[in-house]
């Protein structure tokens, strides 16, 4: 019997670079949108081409079946445009297949002559990705296009592609790990498998619930202490001869999220599958690191555990002793992110001793509030790691802005029967932020809140619905900045 579970990591499809089109290959051409309003748009064989960036057209004919709009040619056009060409075409392969056509499996786009390196990785990002999708089913796969030939003479293109094809696959990876349904992801699941997709070049160490209390890791012990699933420390190390700077990643990886005994709505329960996709993140990144062969040390963490409901559940008023000794005052079971990060930064800055510390975590409504459901929130507390964070994304396609730690808002996490305040009053995200910089002991830190754009109900861009994958193409590019 079939397994009904789509394999992981996700196959993409492959990009080839040619010199010239190839006879009897069905072809796709970019078109520009019109300078001004006054200049009529293009007509091919009684089809109107708008050029708007997204915007693709099937034309009858022998020329090109498909004519794709790049907007004004922005680099993001092109990603948006490769996105929906990918989906097009695909529409276009299943509807020949029920009416009894042959499958195709390869299409060619000839590139303009203006296309730059930038262009094309953009381009190659949405042609990746745009076509991803996970669906759990006894059912075959629908039939999508295999193989696009991107046609051009420019010698440097196969190694843009091999680029953006890795990080592609960190996109893909970290979106299959957050959309497997809970029922499969329990945190032993998701540590055995980052050990089997992370590659020959990344060691992985997976740490049980008896190393974790012998250790005592006590905020992922209170978290996944109501579940009948033990958690799991997840520890990939990425160590390149000659290293001279040393990345640590930290990732929420709870594999199911209740809300615990502060019980979530159970509208929107079933959404928290999804809440460790900061730890798929941080696992496809340093898996995308490895394989782009970077020259910088990371290591990455990911505390594993699910926060259910039972006798053994951890109580709001319990008082917790993380990883080195601090003292937590619980008044809230679902944040509990903040309580396995806790843990995790602590143990990964006494043990490793990075340069650097960035944690990534689906971590408060707040920040969908405040940014919204395509911006991810950047906490820092070094202004170049700030810096250098917000620019790797906008290398890939990845939006973030900086927010405050506000230090009128610090007082507030000071405990009164313990060391810290788990949630303290104040603006949610920022406090969360303030949360954790106290187990960052003074390194320069930045903490990732992407609560808004992990998710997503519909296409946009490269994003389908479901897992977005949003932060793993960053947490790469930011390596990449640092090597």
């Amino acid at each position: 019997m079939r397994n009904p579970l789509p394999p992981v990591p996700a196959t993409l499809l492959d990009i080839e670079v040619a010199g010239e089109l190839r006879r009897g290959v069905p072809a796709a051409r970019l078109v520009a949108a019109p300078d001004n309003d006054d200049v009529e748009p293009l007509e091919i064989e009684g089809v109107r081409i708008t050029g708007k960036a997204g915007d693709v057209q099937t034309v009858p004919g022998t020329g090109p079946r498909w004519i794709a709009g790049i907007g004004g040619g922005e680099p993001k056009d092109y990603r948006k445009t490769g996105a929906a060409l990918v989906r097009a075409v695909n529409a276009a392969l299943a509807d020949d297949v029920e009416h009894g056509g042959k499958a195709f499996r390869a299409v060619q786009l000839e590139l303009p002559e203006e296309a730059a390196g930038e262009h094309v990785t953009e381009l190659a990002l949405g042609l990746l990705l745009g076509g991803y999708r996970y669906r759990v089913t006894g059912e075959d796969p629908a039939p999508s296009v295999r193989t696009v030939r991107l046609v051009a003479a420019d010698p440097a293109l196969p190694a843009l592609v091999d680029r953006a094809s890795a990080l592609a696959a960190a996109t893909a990876l970290t979106r299959d790990l957050a959309n497997t349904p809970s029922n499969v992801k329990t945190p032993a699941w998701l540590a055995d498998t980052a050990a089997r997709v992370a590659g020959p070049r990344v060691e992985v160490t997976v740490r049980d619930e008896k190393w974790l209390a012998a250790e005592g890791f006590g905020g992922v012990l209170a978290v996944g202490g109501g579940s009948a699933r033990p958690p799991r420390l997840i520890e990939m190390t990425y160590q390149p001869p000659g290293a001279a700077r040393h990345l640590l990643l930290v990732g929420k990886g709870i594999t199911f999220d209740t809300g615990g005994l502060s019980i979530k709505p159970a509208d929107g329960m079933h959404l928290m599958r999804t809440d460790m996709a900061g730890g798929a993140a941080v696992i496809a990144a340093i898996r995308g690191v490895a394989a782009l062969g970077l020259g910088v040390r990371v290591t990455a963490l990911v505390p594993c555990a699910e926060n259910h409901v039972s006798g053994s559940s951890y109580r709001p008023g319990d008082i917790v002793r993380h990883y080195g000794g601090k003292t937590t005052e619980v008044s809230n079971t679902d944040a509990e992110g903040r309580m396995v990060l806790a843990d995790a930064l602590v143990y990964g800055i006494r043990r490793f001793s990075p340069d650097y510390v960035v944690d990534a975590a689906t971590l408060t409504g707040a920040m969908k509030v405040s940014l919204g459901l395509r911006t991810g929130g950047l906490f820092a507390s070094d202004d170049t790691l700030a810096a250098l964070v917000s620019e790797a994304g906008a290398r890939v396609g990845e939006a973030w802005w900086r927010m405050p730690l506000v230090e009128d808002y610090a007082e507030n996490v000071r405990g009164e029967f313990g060391d810290v305040r788990q949630t303290p009053g104040g603006p949610g995200g920022i406090t969360a932020a303030l949360f954790l910089r106290e187990f960052t002991s003074g390194l320069p830190w930045a903490h990732l809140d992407i609560a808004g754009p992990a998710r997503s109900e519909k296409n946009y861009g490269e994003v389908v619905p479901g897992a977005t994958g949003f932060a793993a193409r960053t947490l790469v590019e930011l390596a990449a900045s640092l090597a």
